[in-house]
């Protein structure tokens, strides 16, 4: 928007004030209904039993020798550790204080939190710092986010934050936010066609929102706000016209629900005149939640994203009252308030105050999705027996947070994962360099694709996927790709794979690879990734993965297939080490000519291996 226009509509907008938050401003009548309310009790309940954990440890601080350790050895943990536990001190000791503004505890436990935080050198994350930068004019997601969460604590608060309290917040978000954006810049989350845009520019406007509303601060406003209209351009750039967020749910939930919460801010403030939520492609990324879970709380994951998902009930149930398409989740899906690792405060405020906005749905029922422009087919289908998942995906190998895995796919039962993706590691240095897909979770060998003649799939926008066919029926559901750009392979003409998944009681299936090459390769291996052991069959050529009552069997032709199971591990994202399985499937006798094919077939048993 031309920036004339918009100080014009800056001129006219209404100060900001608890309006913005509660119906009338009334933000002790809200509160009260939260503390009584029985729709509220579970949240309230894990609040207060976080207050309590939090006010009998000590609050430890930032060190310097915490902060070097990324720059010394590459791990993040240690210092990100300390640095979410004192976010999560400010988030509980604000939301408690909002809930019993009568006790003294909980309101100093806050005031020494916010002291903490504004007397910290640096909001950044070493991670996102070089060595040499001065920290004063870097911004970050989570310099971002503090300088946002820090701004909406003091209008909430109002007067009950100290006067001096309350002036530091001003100031800091000014010299670490405001000034940075405005004078140092373009950074290069400006222009970034993913979650880094929407967060970093969004919690910048989100501030500028609620802290400029002087006559004053009109120009600053309208400049802050010029910048951020552009970041959130980019940031919509990211998403095709099917709305998918090619870095999974798990930020989505993150980039779009910042999106969000700045454009509610704008939208109110502007009295609807700067309205993102009018925008089509804005609606359809609103629906992508919906589409990606498999069964309980199971999801598709591929990309940088966790097996498992809760929902934010508040930013989905906003999302469902804005567009009658977009389904208010079960409640059974809603995120513990601890659940938030990083303990981010915009999310957890809105659970609790976007929580009427819709009702909650029983489940999410069968649905078949076909996401065009990311190359993603989805099924959840639901069955006497329950409900099934199966997730395919093309696409290219240069996506945000990308992972080499074109052709790859996932087969979920009863909200278990038989067939799984192993979604995001451990973030160090080397994660976001050039040894990323030394990683398992990030290069094809930890991926349910094929090793073609000992190579494995390249990253590159280039390695892209090509879609034959593609087809969605009530009985069946049909995806076909052509992979061979993915593999930098001497000698493969062509490497096309192709599923036929059959929404039977027991839902099946068919896979089948077929290769074209210039001459025989020396070796081909099918790989499958699971986090169950398998166990041999008593039939040849069937191997079981079993999980409870359910398991799923891999037919294949054993006299043309040699079987291999080998046990590794990998360091999950919080750190762990994780025990997954692959599933190799050696062809015997190499041929130019070669068509592969397996079947994938659920059935009930009683081998019970976790």
């Amino acid at each position: 928007m031309d920036i004339t226009k918009l100080a014009e509509l800056v001129r006219n907008m209404t100060p900001a004030g608890p309006e913005l938050y509660y119906p009338g401003g009334d933000g002790a009548t809200f509160w009260n209904m939260v503390r009584s309310s029985g729709d509220y009790a579970a949240d309230v309940a894990e609040i207060t039993s976080e207050g309590r954990r939090l006010l009998a440890a000590p609050a430890e601080e930032l060190t310097y020798s915490l902060f070097s350790l990324f720059y010394k050895q590459g791990s993040r943990l240690e210092y990100e550790s300390v640095y979410f536990e004192k976010r999560r001190r400010l988030g509980t000791f604000a939301i408690l204080s909002l809930l019993e503004p009568e006790c003294e505890r909980y309101e100093a436990a806050l005031l020494d939190a916010v002291w903490s935080i504004c007397g910290e050198v640096t909001w950044c994350l070493p991670a996102h710092l070089s060595n040499d930068e001065s920290p004063r004019k870097a911004i970050d997601l989570f310099a971002a986010e503090t300088g946002f969460t820090l701004a909406e604590l003091r209008l909430l608060l109002g007067e009950r934050l100290p006067p001096m309290l309350r002036a530091v917040i001003g100031e800091m978000v000014d010299e670490r936010l405001f000034q940075p954006f405005l004078e140092n810049g373009p950074y290069s989350w400006e222009e970034a066609e993913h979650n880094w845009s929407a967060v970093c520019a969004g919690s910048i406007g989100s501030a500028a929102l609620l802290l400029l509303h002087e006559e004053r601060d009109n120009e600053r406003l309208a400049r802050i706000l010029e910048k951020t209209q552009r970041s959130m351009g980019f940031y919509l750039r990211g998403f095709g016209d099917d709305g998918a967020c090619l870095e999974g749910l798990s930020y989505w939930n993150y980039g779009f629900g910042y999106f969000v919460y700045y454009s509610d801010l704008l939208s109110k403030r502007s009295g609807g005149k700067l309205d993102w939520f009018s925008e089509e492609k804005v609606r359809r990324i609103a629906g992508f939640q919906q589409k990606c879970f498999l069964g309980g709380n199971a999801v598709v994951n591929f990309s940088d994203a966790l097996p498992h998902a809760s929902v934010q009930l508040g930013l989905s149930r906003y999302l469902a009252a804005k567009y009658e398409e977009v389904q208010s989740p079960p409640v059974s899906l809603r995120a513990d308030f601890r659940e938030d690792h990083c303990s981010r405060w915009a999310p957890a405020l809105r659970n609790l105050l976007w929580r009427g906005l819709a009702e909650d749905c029983a489940d999410w029922g069968p649905g078949d999705f076909w996401l065009e422009d990311a190359g993603w087919l989805i099924s959840r289908a639901d069955t006497e027996a329950g409900t099934f998942g199966f997730a395919a995906k093309g696409g290219h190998n240069d996506e945000p947070h990308n992972h080499n895995d074109l052709g790859q796919f996932i087969l979920a039962g009863g909200g278990d994962f038989f067939l799984s993706d192993l979604g995001c590691g451990e973030y160090t240095k080397d994660y976001f360099r050039e040894a990323r897909y030394v990683y398992d979770c990030n290069g094809s060998q930890g991926h349910s694709v094929p090793i073609i003649d000992g190579v494995l799939q390249s990253e590159g926008r280039g390695k892209a996927a090509t879609i034959l066919e593609q087809l969605i029926s009530d009985a069946e559901i049909r995806l076909a790709v052509e992979l061979s750009a993915a593999y930098i392979c001497e000698g493969l003409e062509s490497f096309t794979r192709s599923w036929v998944w059959r929404k039977t009681a027991l839902p099946q299936l068919e896979m089948q690879d077929v290769y074209r090459f210039a001459s025989a390769p020396q070796r081909l291996t099918e790989r499958f990734i699971s986090l169950i052991k398998p166990v041999e069959s008593e039939t040849a050529g069937v191997l079981l993965l079993a999980f409870g009552s359910m398991g799923l069997e891999l037919h294949y032709d054993f006299e043309r297939l040699r079987t291999e199971v080998n046990e590794i591990t990998f360091r999950n994202h919080f750190g762990e080490d994780t025990v997954y399985y692959a599933l190799d499937f050696h062809l015997k006798k190499p041929e130019a000519n070669t068509e592969l094919e397996i079947l994938f077939k659920f059935k009930f048993t009683n081998i019970n291996i976790s």
